[in-house]
């Protein structure tokens, strides 16, 4: 698959490339996308929520009323979970939401991505640049030349570009991280996948 190369004016730059069928051209595999995704989120949880059950609330243990004679059900203590303020019944406790998935799964899933984004044509090849000083006007003109202002975008670059990224930190609706930074949960959540020349060549050597 062949893609023409723009510059960031959003014109022809009169060069193509060629996009490896081994990373950008697969059957996308849904499965694999799922348990990548699904680990991502799972692994941002802190997992810290916490609730008291009944042998952690601060209370008296005095029975609060005789056991028979009152027409209402026994009762032993205050802080049993029917009366208010009692403990909660099997309330969530810290634990930790993380789960391991295989290397070789993670590429698939990435590849599958990436393939998704090519054939909704979604990919956009522009040659390497950078902002003489962060602003984030150059960075809307920059999403604008490109027809993408109203998507939700996500600019992949091949090195660290501090302009670039200070840039594009007021901009809601677009990310910019760099090969490095890149995992099939942004890539899905995108509409729009910006790819520097430079990062086009990092990532088919990591996942080709």
């Amino acid at each position: 698959m062949e893609i023409a190369v723009l510059d960031i004016k959003g014109k022809e730059i009169g060069r193509k490339v060629t996009l490896s069928d081994a990373v950008f051209g697969i059957e996308p595999n849904e499965h694999a996308v799922y348990l990548d995704v699904k680990q991502h989120l799972a692994n941002k949880r802190q997992g810290t929520h916490k609730a008291k059950e009944r042998a952690e609330i601060a209370g008296s243990t005095r029975k609060i009323k005789k056991q028979k004679g009152t027409g209402t059900a026994r009762a032993g203590s205050i802080k049993s979970p029917v009366f208010r303020g009692g403990g909660r019944i099997f309330g969530p406790r810290p634990r930790n939401y993380s789960f391991k998935l295989n290397k070789k799964q993670k590429q698939l899933a990435r590849r599958s991505a990436l393939s998704q984004k090519a054939q909704d044509n979604a990919i956009v090849i522009v040659e390497n640049f950078s902002f003489d000083a962060p602003k984030t006007k150059n960075y809307i003109d920059f999403l604008t030349n490109l027809g993408i202002e109203n998507n939700k975008s996500l600019i992949v670059l091949g090195d660290t570009n501090k302009n670039v990224y200070l840039s594009s930190r007021n901009f809601k609706g677009s990310n910019v991280v760099t090969v490095s930074e890149l995992n099939t949960y942004k890539i899905m959540n995108s509409q729009s996948l910006v790819l520097l020349e430079g990062s086009l060549e990092e990532i088919e050597s990591n996942l080709s």
